[in-house]
């Protein structure tokens, strides 16, 4: 802890007390200074540049509006190269009034603020890296999520709820909207399937890093002797295909089903024969719509799904020859990537990038965005 002093008017001396050392908040704008140099140079400002005056030409061109859909795509990515330029003018700004208020510091002037500056800027600069690494296509597509509970019956479909209720939290944080597409309540408690999709900015790129299984360690709410019970489930989360990608399914491919909801779902599904049920013949893939209020618009939904899952197949395809054959799915029972552990003690740790939380409440309402971000930086490293 350092102390200030500063000659005010009257001679009154005025004390300020920084919680930081002098050397802690050096080492912290020396490693700004690390971070936004090799930041700068990833993203390759000059090209950039060069890319939005390109496209903005392109916007001035007589015939730029007969194609709607590449007209969007041309004025979205000069959006987004521009909020980059922006983002980095910015905290290269913010970084030289972090330096200015340091001198000042340690010339004895007084900064009340100092430590919230430097706060805010750790927070700008980690959720630009974050955006920045969310680069792939399919990242910016909304994210369909479907949760499978494993063997255990009761005491595992609860856990699926309350994974499905941490998901809607996270939405609701993120500002996201958050879909129920198929919800099939358990015998007991709890969920025996639901998929639901989230839509927002980036939504899929940051929850491909929930994909796997997710595993509980508690004591059982379900069980008179109070015993400690393990739970699984299985998140298997997709992009959801935009109108940019060529899914083609033939009206020959898929067997389409109609019935009534058996679900006592609630608010969740409406009861009536509006249900269907798409087969797809050629792969085997399933899907199950009955939320909606109408067959068409159930259709609708179950087709946008399909077309997301068979894309989910393309890609899985094209990086079969990267991996290796005896490796085991990340969704498979056993090959957990996260274990919630509510006894003996509280922790929640992510066996991918080892990041753990204690705050076992904070994450279950939707506080997940610490392990995302490490799964991110995690596979980032890892090219």
């Amino acid at each position: 802890m350092i102390h200030v002093l500063v000659e005010a008017e009257k001679n009154i001396k005025i004390v300020v007390v920084l919680n930081m050392e002098i050397y802690e908040i050096n080492k912290a704008i020396e490693d700004f200074v690390v971070r936004l140099k090799e930041l700068t140079k990833a993203l390759d400002i000059a090209k950039i540049e060069n890319n939005v005056l390109k496209n903005e030409t392109k916007t001035n061109e007589s015939d730029f509006w007969n194609d709607n859909q590449n007209a969007s795509k041309v004025l979205k990515a000069i959006k987004e190269d521009k909020n980059k330029l922006d983002t980095i003018k910015l905290l290269n700004q913010n970084l030289e009034d972090l330096n200015f208020f340091f001198e000042m510091i340690k010339s004895g002037e007084e900064v009340l603020d100092i430590e919230d500056q430097i706060n805010k800027f750790e927070n700008d600069l980690n959720e630009f890296e974050i955006k920045i690494l969310l680069s792939k296509e399919y990242d910016d597509f909304d994210a369909i999520i479907t949760l499978h509970p494993g063997a255990g019956g009761t005491e595992s479909q609860d856990w699926a709820e309350m994974l499905f209720r941490m998901y809607r939290k996270y939405a609701e944080k993120k500002g996201f909207e958050f879909e129920v597409i198929d919800y099939l309540d358990g015998e007991e408690a709890g969920i025996k399937s639901v998929t639901f999709m989230i839509n927002g900015d980036k939504a899929y790129g940051y929850l491909k890093a929930e994909h796997g299984v997710h595993r509980l360690v508690r004591i059982s709410p379900f069980d008179s002797n109070a015993r400690r019970h393990t739970s699984f489930c299985a998140c298997n989360v997709i992009p959801s295909v935009d109108k940019e990608i060529n899914i083609e399914v033939l009206p020959e491919d898929i067997r389409v089903d109609t019935y009534r909801s058996s679900s006592a779902g609630g608010q969740h599904v409406n009861t009536t024969d509006s249900a269907i049920r798409i087969t797809h013949l050629k792969t085997g893939l399933v899907v199950t719509c009955q939320n909606e209020r109408s067959q068409i618009q159930n259709r609708e939904k179950a087709m946008k799904v399909l077309k997301a899952r068979l894309y989910q197949l393309e890609l899985e395809t094209q990086e079969k020859n990267i991996k290796s054959i005896n490796e085991i799915s990340e969704n498979s029972f056993g090959s957990q990537i996260r274990s919630y552990v509510f006894h003996p003690y509280s922790m929640i740790k992510d066996h991918r990038t080892n990041y753990e939380s204690f705050n076992v409440e904070a994450v279950m309402n939707g506080e997940i965005e610490g392990f995302i971000n490490a799964f991110l930086k995690s596979e980032y490293n890892k090219k």
